[in-house]
This record gives C-alpha cells, structure tokens and sequence, in this order.
C-alpha cells in the first residue's frame, strides 16, 4: 500500500483537465461547437443535456448535477451548520460551495486547478493543493480551523487500471490527511472514492480519527457509476 512506504514521493494532482471552464465545464461553449469535438466529447454532451439531474441543476441555478450528490449528504449528516467554516478541494465547478454558503455555512474556501466563476460569499482560490502553503493558504482565507472539509477531487484517468487506482487512492490519502491535521473536534469530512478501490489504509486512519465512518452512494450519482462517498462524523 502506499502508506506503508516510509519515504512516499509528495503526490501532486494531475494537470488541469483540458478545455472546459469553471461554469459547467465548459457545457455552454461545447454546445455549440459540438460538430467539431470527437465522438467522446459529442456523447458527453448528449448524456449531459439527457440527464435529469443535470436539468434540474440547470434549471435551479446550480453549478453542477453534483450539487445534489452533496445536497443528499448533508440532508442525512446535518454536516453544514449555520456559521461553519467549510473547504472545499477540487472546488469545480462550484456546485458544493453553492449549496454551503446556501446553507449557512459562514466561511467557505473553494480550491481546484480550474478556474471557478465567483460565488457571492466564498473564497475560491485556482492552485494545485498539493504545492506547498497552498493548504496554509486555505486556512488563511477561512479565518481558522475547518468544521468541515469536502473532497470531489479527480484526475485525469490514463486508461491503465492500476495507475489510475493509485491515483485515486493518492487523492484520497491527500484530503484525508489534510482533514485529520486541520478540523476542529467534532468537524467532518466527505471524500470521494470508488467501489473496488481499495481504501484500506485511509479507512483505517479515519476509524482513528472519527466516530463514524460511513459510506454513501447518493441518487444523483450516474447508476453506472462506481463513485461513492466516505463521510468521516466526528473528529475526535
């Protein structure tokens, strides 16, 4: 396991995904220009206008269909209490950080390598979060210590199961770590992560570190999707 290494080579997250923008990644400007995109990215398109979740989203005024993934989440977990500092890694579009300040959240930074459109009431910051001070930074922006840390980060899948599982894993460990060192007692942590995936190592340090260790799969996740959620309740 990665973990286990005793000297583990600083894990960075991978380059920007290419085209796109903050606001839907890019849905509008492909729209448009959809005859010029490969077949992948026209089948993307038509998934997306196809999709009920990425309708309402649109229709509601949310960043992204995967507002209502974290939507389902605090519905359950009551994560987002009123005057509580939130940061949000892989921030992008900004569909989590929406409905944070719309819940009352009072301090909410945002980070991701893509550049995100304001969002009236957060800080969002474009920068790879694992340079160093970019999490000191964070902190900064937020006033203090994190009642709740979020992680939708991704990468930027090559198409080899065992590298992009690592990755994965790697990201995970990265937010993992970063919420076990910065949350206050008694704060929480969602990540994603991916059925199959073997989490192990970081299950074991949040079982450590928390109360409860819950997995979640919300409705709003595509039903081909192995994406779940870890949700960490309770720093101790």
């Amino acid at each position: 396991m990665i973990e286990d290494d005793p000297k583990p080579e600083r894990r960075r997250m991978v380059r920007p995904p290419s085209g796109g923008t903050a606001a839907g990644r890019g849905l509008g400007t492909q729209i448009k220009t959809a005859d010029k995109k490969s077949m992948s990215s026209q089948q993307w398109i038509k998934r997306q206008l196809a999709d009920p979740w990425s309708e309402r989203a649109r229709a509601e005024g949310w960043r992204s269909r995967a507002a209502f993934k974290f939507l389902e989440i605090d519905d359950r977990f009551n994560l987002v209490k009123k005057g509580s500092r939130v940061i949000d890694l892989g921030a992008a579009p900004g569909g989590w950080v929406q409905v944070c300040v719309n819940r009352g959240a009072g301090a909410v930074v945002g980070v991701d390598l893509l550049p995100i459109e304001p969002i009236r009431g957060a800080e969002l910051v474009q920068a790879d979060f694992t340079d160093p001070g970019v999490d000191d930074q964070l902190i900064e922006l937020l006033g203090g210590a994190p009642d709740l840390v979020l992680s939708d980060m991704a990468h930027n899948t090559v198409g080899h199961r065992q590298t992009d599982h690592l990755k994965i894993i790697a990201l995970i460990e990265i937010a993992a770590a970063f919420a076990i060192r910065t949350l206050k007692p008694g704060g929480a942590f969602v990540t994603k992560n991916f059925q199959g995936g073997d989490a192990g190592g970081v299950l074991a340090d949040l079982r450590a570190n928390f109360e409860e260790v819950k997995y979640v799969k919300p409705n709003a996740s595509r039903k081909g999707s192995s994406e779940v959620y870890l949700v960490a309740l309770n720093r101790l």
